[in-house]
């Protein structure tokens, strides 16, 4: 009978080489080898004025048959008189933490930047909406439902304020559409110190002789492309999400849009749309209790949107009908993800193992709030989850002991029955059960707390308050990799000497595969972040202290199995 055990931990490694070899692939812009999941997304543009889709080209089915274009493209106006437009230019906004461009055109947000949070540059602000040659992700807003403005409709904005004084608290900007249809729009968006959020208010004014029932729709409009700087070694998710109260956080891959396959809840009365990607997002948030029709669709060539469409009550002439919503672009901070909005912080991604990962979240910022330092943090949290599964780690390393004590008999076994393999599986059992060793007591410890480990890892990788954050001497960003690989090369040293304290498999080539392996994995921690690296490296101390202690306190000489070379 081979070491089981490690049979089920080299398959772990196996599977987990086949995922990142197809994560490489696709950041290389090829297909996935082994789990394809679509074409490489193709170069961002911007619509084309001139090839604008039809009227009703990707709405949802309740809007079909509107006279004005569908959310993110163009709009048409038919016959309709189009007012003289006033001129079109672009207006800066900025408070303590926010700095927002307005494009007069439809009043929509074409750049958000954050004064407190650098960016991938030096000296340069971190930027998450923007408008180019090579990038495009933009929030608009508008009407439809008739000939009425809509984010193509050139507003003015009115005179006031565009810096948060000192001492002041709000500040708030006004864009007005002419009348178009008989219906003008005017947009209020009112920022407080402090926040990430915007207040938005979308006042419809009936100008004409006759009842209008518009549709207010909000969206969110951006490429698909992949973000500056992402690793090829670890992926996280970048895209389109939905949350409502039934069917809770839904994300959407770009992929899914392009073959026409996104499925989200199309009709709530709760609930947000987003664009999430690693650390930031931003969301349209609107008031629970008001109907709502979510929609996802492409734009155009590599451009995608993520909405809600609301529909208004009936205005009658000379009336004024008002929808208050809100608008967030921000770092992906737990705690002020709550406060702004139920559900909000769920835009950070923790993977399969949310149910996990929050709570370690909370552990983690409560060491912070007293160690002061997120790399201490880190420590100290693998300290208490390692004290924590203590017990049930004991039993795996005093399993690992014993296996490590009959190891002798067991090779001398091999060696004599190699001609005999079923008498060699027989005598095997026999000495397993005369020591009273399990061959898998060392490997369900360590299954059961892989969830764990895996969730906090998710923890480390998503938090935002990873980046720029210092812990000691050389590492100044724990969410960059070690610029010096001191990091990566005490990790690769303390894996060795956790493999040199296990026993040695039967099986020759096992042995070997004992070593390679964690070469092999180590290499890759060489261009993950110093967080996760510290964290492995704090893991790795304190389970050969632990392993060491067992196998001296069950009176296994401590040794070293170091490979052979031949």
């Amino acid at each position: 009978m081979t070491d089981i055990r490690r049979t089920i931990l080299w398959v772990i490694f196996g599977f987990s080489l086949v995922m990142l070899w197809d994560q490489w692939q696709v950041y290389n812009g090829r297909q996935a080898t082994f789990f394809p999941s679509g074409k490489p997304a193709a170069t961002a543009k911007a619509p084309a004025p001139a090839a604008s889709a039809p009227a009703a080209d990707g709405v949802p089915a309740t809007t079909a048959t509107v006279t004005a274009a569908a959310p993110g493209a163009v709009p048409t106006t038919g016959t309709a008189t189009t007012p003289a437009a006033a001129p079109r230019e672009r207006i800066t906004v900025s408070t303590d933490v926010l700095r927002v461009v307005f494009d007069t055109e439809g009043g929509t947000i074409v750049h958000t930047e954050f004064p407190k949070l650098a960016g991938d540059k030096p000296g340069i602000n971190y930027v998450l909406l923007d408008q180019g040659p090579d990038r495009v992700y933009v929030a608009q807003s508008g009407l439809i439902g008739g000939d009425f403005p809509t984010h193509k409709t050139v507003m003015t904005a009115l005179p006031g304020e565009r810096t948060l004084k000192d001492g002041a608290n709000e500040l708030a900007i006004r864009f007005e559409s002419p009348v178009q249809g008989g219906v003008k729009l005017v947009k209020t968006y009112t920022f407080h110190r402090g926040a990430y959020d915007v207040a938005v208010r979308h006042e419809v004014v009936n100008t004409g002789s006759a009842p209008v029932t518009p549709q207010l729709y909000m969206q969110l409009v951006r490429d698909g492309n992949k973000l500056p700087g992402e690793s090829s070694f670890y992926s996280t998710f970048t895209g389109p999400a939905v949350y409502t109260e039934s069917h809770k956080f839904q994300k959407v891959e770009f992929t899914d849009i392009e073959k026409n396959k996104a499925e989200i809840e199309k009709n709530a009365t709760s609930g947000y749309i987003a664009m999430v990607q690693h650390y930031f997002a931003s969301a349209w948030l609107m008031a629970d209790g008001i109907a709502r029709e979510l929609f996802v669709r492409k734009v155009d060539n590599n451009l995608y949107s993520v909405g809600m469409i609301s529909p208004l009550p009936a205005i009658a002439p000379g009336q004024v009908q008002a929808r208050d919503a809100r608008f967030f672009a921000g770092p992906q901070e737990e705690k002020m993800l709550e406060r702004v909005y139920p559900g909000l912080d769920l835009v950070k991604d923790y993977g399969m193992f949310a149910i996990l990962a929050k709570p370690l979240y909370w552990l983690l910022d409560k060491l912070h709030g007293f160690l002061g330092n997120w790399g201490w943090s880190i420590v100290g949290l693998v300290l208490i989850i390692k004290i924590a599964f203590y017990w049930l780690q004991a039993k795996g390393y005093q399993s690992m002991a014993k296996m490590k004590a009959i190891n002798p008999k067991v090779m001398a076994l091999r060696e004599r029955l190699k001609d005999n393999p079923q008498q060699m599986q027989q005598e095997m059992m026999r000495i397993y059960r005369e020591e009273k060793v399990n061959p898998l007591g060392g490997c369900l410890p360590i299954m059961v707390q892989i969830p764990v480990f895996i969730a906090l890892y998710w923890v480390l990788l998503s938090s935002v308050e990873m980046r720029g954050a210092p812990w000691v001497g050389w590492i100044h960003d724990l969410s960059q990799k070690d610029p010096y690989f001191i990091l990566p090369v005490v990790m690769t040293l303390t894996t060795l000497l956790q493999t040199a304290l296990n026993p040695v498999p039967p099986d020759p080539m096992q042995a070997k595969m004992m070593w390679f392996m964690p070469l092999i994995f180590s290499v890759m921690f060489f261009f993950f972040p110093a967080g996760l690296v510290l964290y492995w490296i704090t893991n790795n101390l304190l389970s050969i202290a632990q392993q060491w202690l067992i196998n001296v306190r069950m009176g296994v000489p401590p040794e070293f199995n170091l490979p052979k070379l031949r």
